[in-house]
């Protein structure tokens, strides 16, 4: 670990040691982490919404990074913040993000759109109750694989 820490286990004793093979790997494979679909996009932010552009990634606040800051096709600034699945804890940390960034003058028009492989209905009414757009973007279709392809999650 960074701190060079270690921890030493000695065993006095070993009862039994047993292999077991379970055959050749499927080649599942667990991806789709929220830092993934960040990247894929920040490459990508058409597929939220036509005309958006990328600013930059992680747009720093007081309280964290939004994760994407964005132009729209009218000038105006997008903050946009991306959940595996859309909860309204996600909504409420969209909602405090945009009240912090709103005194800048620099973000002009800012508006808010909330993103989520899935979103809950009690996160899509409290976004539409604060006057946060949502959106569902399909993980496969960003990164291009073919639904038949094995996958874990």
């Amino acid at each position: 670990n960074p701190k060079g820490e270690t921890l030493t286990i000695t065993f006095h004793e070993i009862f039994s040691d047993h292999a077991q093979e379970f055959g050749e790997d499927p080649g599942l494979q667990k991806d789709g982490v929220e830092a993934h679909l960040q990247e894929l996009l920040a490459a990508l932010p058409e597929t939220i919404e036509d005309g958006l552009i990328l600013v930059r990634r992680e747009w720093p606040t007081p309280i964290g990074p939004v994760d994407l800051m964005c132009i729209d096709r009218h000038g105006n600034s997008v903050a946009i913040e991306i959940k595996r699945r859309g909860e309204i804890d996600g909504v409420e940390q969209l909602a405090r993000y945009l009240e912090l960034l709103r005194p800048d003058a620099n973000l002009k028009g800012l508006r808010g759109i909330f993103v989520a492989q899935v979103i809950k209905p009690q996160a899509r009414t409290m976004a539409e109750q604060r006057g946060i757009a949502w959106a569902e973007v399909d993980y496969e279709d960003l990164r291009g694989r073919r639904p038949e392809e094995l996958r874990l999650f």
